[in-house]
């Protein structure tokens, strides 16, 4: 395996894909309640930015992952680590929803803005439990998992 046990790159990407079904979710929804707020309402610009999150910060977070792996040399444990992941990962996803936002709505204006803003608070929160969440899976058991299926066809 190498020096140290570590998150192989399936177990990012799974991880990455749970977050992101979890963060898109939350996204719709924050997209949906600031712009019916603000009189502005639309399903259709909510799901834009919605799905374009998914695809553009699903990789982006793969990186963040691999690149807290590489600085930590382990897994994100302590609370006081996840809380500087949390917070490293939310100052990138915030800036890059102000940023999707700011192309679908044709305007980096106070939408966009309230838009990222409303996620760094609900983002914050739920990435912090997703991340205490997969602590509670070992590292190694989607492998064991994948390859006994593998072995048993």
């Amino acid at each position: 395996m190498g020096k140290y046990k570590t998150s192989s790159h399936f177990r990012s990407i799974l991880k990455g894909i749970s977050w992101r079904v979890i963060a898109t979710t939350d996204t719709i929804f924050v997209v949906l309640l600031v712009t019916c707020f603000l009189g502005n309402c639309s399903i259709e610009n909510a799901i834009k930015i919605g799905l374009s999150e998914f695809v553009i910060k699903l990789a982006i977070y793969y990186a963040h992952e691999r690149v807290w792996l590489n600085i930590l040399k382990k897994q994100a444990q302590t609370s006081r680590e996840i809380l500087k992941k949390t917070i490293s990962w939310r100052v990138i996803a915030t800036i890059t929803t102000f940023i999707i936002s700011g192309i679908v709505l044709e305007s980096f204006n106070e939408i966009a803005l309230y838009i990222a803003v409303s996620e760094l608070v609900t983002k914050f929160v739920l990435y912090y439990l997703h991340e205490k969440l997969w602590l509670k899976l070992p590292l190694g058991r989607i492998r064991k998992y994948f390859l006994k299926k593998q072995e048993s066809k």
